[in-house]
């Protein structure tokens, strides 16, 4: 099957054939996530699937301290 890139608003489309989308059990309105592998563009159903806590965090290696930081003063009627 071939198709082709369209422009869509500011950005670029492919439309996907029905049969190929039904052969991978994907509809309008599904979840993808995308991402490049060896000079190809992937199209995988997004896991629905919620992350915990511990697992969102295991990427994070940065540092982190909590602390204050000033809004600003009330904008109109607020009681300070």
């Amino acid at each position: 099957m071939q198709t082709s890139i369209q422009k869509w608003g500011n950005s670029q489309a492919v439309r996907l054939p029905k049969p190929l989308l039904d052969a991978v059990s994907l509809g309008e309105n599904d979840r993808v996530e995308l991402s490049v592998e060896n000079d190809c563009i992937i199209i995988r159903p997004a896991s629905n699937r919620h992350r915990t806590l511990k697992e969102r965090l295991a990427d994070y290696h940065g540092h982190y301290e909590c602390s204050e930081w000033d809004t600003g003063g009330p904008e109109g009627n607020e009681a300070w």
